[in-house]
C-alpha cells in the first residue's frame, strides 16, 4: 500500500499530454488553450471617452463656468477627425475616441449647450474621464496563457483581440464502467439486494466538467465473462482512460485486478492509504490508463477528485487551480496509518473567513449527506484539527 504523493507520482510519471487542435471561438468555453494569447492591438486603441459629454483641452475651462465653441462631434464608430483649437469643444459620446487637441473630457450633467457653443460649469483637470490608448494592454503583450480554461469570463478577450479559432488541447476520451451484480439501471426500481447505478453518471459529469469527454457503458455483473468481455470493449474503443468501479477490494467477487491482469494490463498500484478510495486501482493496456475505483459513491468521488482528475489536467496540460485553505468548523480527528478525505460543506462566515463544514456522513457509501459537500478537507495520517484550525481542501 503506497501513500497519495507516491500515487500521484505514479500517476505523474505515466500520463502525458495529448494533443492540441484549433476549434472555433463560439465553442471554445471550458476548453484549456494550448497557445498564447497576444494583443495585436492597443485597447483601447484610441484615447476613449468615459462619458457622454464634451471634450476639450483642460486649459480652456480652468475658470468656469466658460464658453467654448461647439465644432463637432465624435461618436463611437465615427470620431471627429480635426483637430481642436484653443477654446474649442466637441460634442462626445461614451466609447467614442477623444479628438486631437482634447485632453480631458466633462460630462453632459455639467455642460449647457447654447445656438453655436457649450458652457463648461466645472473645470476638470487633464485626462478627467478619458481612458488613455494602450492604457489596459499594448501590442504585443500577453493576455492569457497556454494552460488557462476559456471561461464565460475570459473569452471576450479572445474576441476582442481578433482570435475567431483558438488552438486548444484535446479533450480526453473517457469510458465508464460500473461493475457489480447488484448495480441495476437508473429507470429500474431496486429488486431486495439491488441498488441503481449512481456512479457512472456522477463520474460523467465530473469527467465532463474537468475538460473531458465521456461514455458511459453498460453496466456489468460479476460475472468473469462478462467482466471481460465489457473491458475489452470499452479497450477496443482506445479510450484515454477507462474508469472503472466496483470490483477492487479483497472480497469474492473483487474481479477487477484479476481481470485486467489477464488482458496484459500492467497494475501500477491497487491499494493507497487514503479514506475514503483505499482500495482504487491504476493499470494501463495499451495507451489507455485505468482507474478501478471503489463501489461506494463517496470513495469513488475521492478517488476520482485526487487521482482522475490529476491524470486528465496533465492530459490537457492544464494550469488549474482546485485546492484552497479553509477554518474547520468542528474538532476532526484523522486516521492512524491514512489520509483521510473528509466530505465538507463551504461556507463564509461573518469575517468573511473560508469555513469547512463536516457534513454528518454515515460512512463512504453515503450519498446523501454526500450530495451537500462542497470540498474534501486534508487531514493527514495521524493528525487531528481542532475547531478553527485551518486545513487544505480539495473542492468537488
Amino acid at each position: 500500500m503506497i501513500n497519495v504523493s507516491e500515487a500521484l507520482k505514479f500517476i505523474g510519471d505515466e500520463v502525458g499530454p495529448i494533443g492540441s487542435e484549433t476549434i472555433d471561438i463560439e465553442t471554445a468555453v471550458g476548453r484549456v488553450l494550448a497557445e498564447t494569447v497576444i494583443a495585436d492591438i492597443d485597447m483601447p486603441p484610441f484615447d476613449r471617452s468615459q462619458m457622454d459629454g464634451f471634450a476639450f483641452n483642460a486649459k480652456d475651462v480652468e475658470k468656469t463656468p466658460v464658453e467654448l465653441k461647439l465644432v463637432g462631434e465624435s461618436a463611437a464608430g465615427s470620431g471627429w477627425k480635426g483637430e481642436l483649437k484653443c477654446s474649442e469643444a466637441v460634442r462626445i459620446m461614451t466609447g467614442a475616441p477623444v479628438p486631437a487637441g482634447a485632453d480631458a473630457v466633462q460630462k453632459l450633467e455639467l455642460a449647457e449647450e447654447t445656438n453655436d457653443g457649450v458652457i463648461i460649469l466645472e473645470s476638470v483637470k487633464p485626462e478627467k474621464f478619458i481612458v488613455p490608448k494602450g492604457s489596459e494592454i499594448t501590442t504585443g503583450n500577453q493576455i492569457l496563457s497556454a494552460g488557462d480554461a476559456i471561461t464565460t469570463f475570459n473569452i471576450a478577450s479572445l474576441a476582442a483581440f481578433g482570435y475567431e479559432s483558438v488552438k486548444v488541447s484535446k479533450q480526453p476520451r473517457i469510458a465508464i464502467l460500473a461493475t457489480g451484480s447488484e448495480i441495476i439501471d437508473i429507470g429500474k426500481t431496486p429488486e431486495f439486494g439491488q441498488i441503481r447505478n449512481s456512479n457512472s453518471i456522477m463520474l460523467k459529469a465530473f469527467a465532463e466538467k474537468a475538460g473531458a469527454t465521456a461514455k458511459i457503458f453498460p453496466t456489468c455483473s460479476d460475472n468473469p465473462d462478462d467482466l471481460t468481455n465489457a473491458f475489452k470493449t470499452a479497450f477496443g474503443e482506445n479510450f484515454d482512460i477507462l474508469i472503472s468501479t466496483g470490483g477492487v477490494s479483497v472480497g469474492k467477487y473483487d474481479l477487477t485486478k484479476d481481470i485486467l491482469a489477464q488482458l496484459g494490463a500492467d497494475i501500477l498500484f491497487d491499494k493507497v492509504k487514503l479514506k475514503p478510495g483505499k482500495p482504487t486501482v491504476f493499470a494501463k493496456l495499451g495507451k489507455t490508463f485505468v482507474f478501478g475505483l471503489p463501489g461506494n459513491p463517496v470513495s469513488s468521488a475521492a478517488a476520482f477528485c485526487i487521482f482522475v482528475r490529476y491524470a486528465i489536467d496533465i492530459m490537457l496540460e492544464a494550469d488549474e487551480r482546485r485546492t484552497g485553505f479553509a477554518i474547520v468548523s468542528a474538532n476532526v480527528n484523522g486516521t492512524k496509518e491514512r489520509d483521510l478525505y473528509l466530505p465538507v460543506s463551504i461556507r463564509t462566515n461573518k469575517n468573511g473567513y473560508c469555513v469547512a463544514e463536516p457534513v454528518n456522513w454515515q460512512g463512504s457509501s453515503d450519498l446523501v449527506a454526500f450530495a451537500k459537500a462542497k470540498a474534501f478537507a486534508f487531514v493527514p495520517a495521524g493528525e487531528k484539527y481542532s475547531a478553527g484550525d485551518v486545513a487544505k481542501i480539495i473542492y468537488i
